[in-house]
């Protein structure tokens, strides 16, 4: 065995004996590459700016309240938009196109129901395009718009405001960290 040999016998050695024993440490990552820490996977605490854009039309923005957060992969965000930030790193920046299935969902026509007039506020006038807001039997709070006035009724619409329609966002991730363990 020559000099040589033996030395890399010994550095093999050393580099598998973690593995041997099951105890693996964190290495700094070599110049140029991003920590895994650093790209938005599953768990992680993300900041992000953006914009969102309906046919032009700003329709939400951080401008002017600071970064939105949200830990990724936990379904707090729409499915499409989830999906295409996984993987970004701090400070990249992204537009994005969302169709209406990886939205809000296609308009659904079960969720237009027709209540009688009656059962409207009192100080309310029924015209088509005003938004309801109130609690269901549930408990739960509904937004609903009314789509259609009649004689004796009105048609309201349940689906989400952006139900049906193709969403665009520009939006630049600012911050990724692990998500905070209880008691700190």
């Amino acid at each position: 065995m020559t000099h040589r040999t033996w030395i890399g016998g010994i550095i093999v050695a050393v580099a598998l004996a973690p593995w041997q024993g099951g105890v693996v440490r964190a290495e700094e990552s070599p110049a140029g590459e991003t920590p895994i820490a650093e790209t938005v996977q599953d768990n992680m605490d993300v900041a992000l700016e953006y914009t969102l854009t309906v046919e032009g039309t700003v329709v939400d923005t951080t401008q002017d309240r600071g970064p939105f957060h949200y830990i990724h992969g936990q379904g707090q965000l729409i499915p499409g938009l989830e999906r295409e930030l996984a993987g970004l790193h701090v400070g990249d920046a992204k537009e994005v196109t969302i169709p209406p299935e990886d939205g809000y969902g296609l308009v659904d026509s079960a969720a237009f129901v027709e209540v009688p007039k009656e059962q409207l506020p009192q100080d309310v006038t029924p015209t088509v395009g005003l938004i309801l807001r109130g609690v269901n039997p549930d408990g739960q709070n509904f937004r609903a718009k009314i789509n259609e006035v009649k004689d004796n009724s009105v048609v309201l619409d349940l689906n989400h405001p952006l139900a049906g329609k193709t969403l665009n966002f520009h939006v630049k991730v600012t911050n990724i960290s692990p998500p905070a363990t209880p008691g700190q």
